[in-house]
């Protein structure tokens, strides 16, 4: 008896160590999370829609699919109320001492933008030992790992929120850089978004900001996958795409906040950047007032005749 009891001691001295060893790494393999998902602070958020967890998930993880972390319809990348998303990280059993371990599908490089999306609102929230699983549930299930059907039952928190203020740009606070060389606009679309070719159904007009440069978000992946690049593969995508250098401060957008919190996560949580911001709301509000300078706007009649295309397919 006295040998099992030191056996299951070092186990779990060593379940613990693993835990420590990657809480606030933002990226984890399926392995990591494997050693650590039974660890008490550790909480695995699969936010894939509420069928795909039903069907089969990572053992423990709780589900929150990812339309309870967004905005409206006509403006999705709008946060909900902080109290509405304080209860929701309450009711998955989150407090300041856990280690959140997002999980999306892994299905392509824009699926991975849900998971940074979530984990960008959780630090929002005030929360800091925070993880993305790399590759999504997709890697998990290709690595041969075990998944299951239960729900867990978790125990709701009192968890307060406190708001990082530091991770956000609001409208006008984006208006106010517009032409600050010492502030970085990054547009986080597919090429052609960023040209004016075509336009989100949320956007007004097509284009991007005045004096933003295009980072897409794909670039980040292993081509055809949401598995994230080695962080010095990293690294020298951001030297290519961002010649300059780290700007003194950097806004991440796109059409929705979505594409921008791949790009916010990779500048901030994996390259360590000083000072990246996430404009949430993104194209979807600042094309709708005129006002607000955009560049790449195509004129009137070639935004007619791109949406004739668009009908006639």
């Amino acid at each position: 008896m006295k040998s099992l009891l030191a056996v299951l001691g070092g186990f779990v001295l060593t379940l613990g160590a693993s835990s420590a060893s990657w809480a606030g790494q933002p990226l984890l393999t399926p392995a990591q999370l494997d050693a650590t998902r039974q660890a008490p602070e550790v909480r695995v958020i699969d936010i894939r829609p509420a069928d795909q967890y039903a069907a089969g998930h990572i053992p423990g993880a709780v589900s929150a699919p990812y339309a309870q972390w967004r905005g409206p319809a006509n403006n999705p990348g709008k946060l909900p109320p902080v109290a509405q998303l304080t209860d929701l990280v309450r009711n998955l059993g989150v407090d300041a001492q856990s280690h959140a371990v997002v999980v999306s599908s892994g299905s392509d490089s824009t699926d991975f933008g849900a998971s940074a999306r979530v984990y960008w609102t959780l630090k929002y929230l005030g929360l800091t030992n925070l993880s993305v699983l790399n590759g999504g549930y997709k890697a998990w299930t290709d690595a041969g790992l075990s998944h299951d059907q239960t729900v867990p039952t978790v125990k709701p928190t009192a968890y307060v929120a406190h708001l990082d203020e530091d991770i956000i740009a609001e409208t006008p606070q984006v208006a106010a850089q517009v032409g600050n060389p010492q502030t970085q606009l990054i547009d986080a679309r597919p090429l052609d978004f960023y040209l004016g070719k075509v336009k989100a159904p949320t956007a007004k007009v097509p284009g991007t900001i005045k004096g933003a440069v295009n980072v897409e978000n794909s670039r980040w992946f292993e081509p055809g996958t949401s598995i994230f690049l080695p962080v010095d593969q990293a690294r020298a995508v951001a030297a290519k795409l961002l010649p300059n250098g780290p700007a003194k401060e950097t806004i991440s957008f796109c059409n929705t906040g979505h594409w921008a919190a791949t790009d916010w996560f990779a500048l901030s949580e994996v390259l360590g950047e000083k000072n990246v911001r996430l404009y949430p709301e993104s194209l979807a509000e600042w094309s709708q007032s005129a006002s607000l300078p955009m560049e790449n706007v195509p004129g009137r009649g070639t935004q007619i005749l791109n949406k004739l295309k668009g009908v006639l397919g």
